[in-house]
C-alpha cells in the first residue's frame, strides 16, 4: 500500500507546496512563503528538491525593475501528486476489520 506514497512529498512543506500550485496556474515567490509560513531558505531548498524531481518549474522575469519569481506545477509533478493522493485516499479508506 504505501509503495504509492511518493517521497518527494514525505515533507509537509513539500505537500504545501505542491497543494498550491496544482490548483493554481502560477504562485509568486513570496505568496507560497506567506501561505506556508516559511523562510526565503526553507522555501527555496524545498523548492529545489521539486524542482530536481521535475515536478515545479521556476518562471523568472522582471516586473519593472524588479526580479520576479513565481513557481508552476509540471505535467509530471501534478500526475505524480495526484497519484500521491490516491495513495493516501486508498490508505484511508483500507478496512482491516475482516
Amino acid at each position: 500500500m504505501i509503495e504509492g506514497l511518493n517521497k518527494a512529498f514525505e515533507s509537509r512543506v513539500r505537500l504545501g507546496i505542491m497543494a498550491v500550485l496544482v490548483v493554481n496556474d502560477r504562485v509568486e515567490h513570496n505568496t507560497l512563503k506567506q501561505l506556508l509560513e516559511v523562510t526565503d531558505g526553507n522555501l527555496a531548498s524545498h523548492i529545489a528538491a521539486l524542482v530536481n524531481a521535475k515536478y515545479v518549474q521556476v518562471q523568472k522575469r522582471f516586473v519593472g525593475n524588479r526580479p520576479n519569481t513565481a513557481y508552476k506545477a509540471t505535467a509530471a509533478g501534478s500526475k505524480a501528486f495526484r497519484a500521491h493522493l490516491d495513495a493516501m485516499d486508498a490508505l484511508l479508506k483500507r478496512d482491516l476489520r475482516q
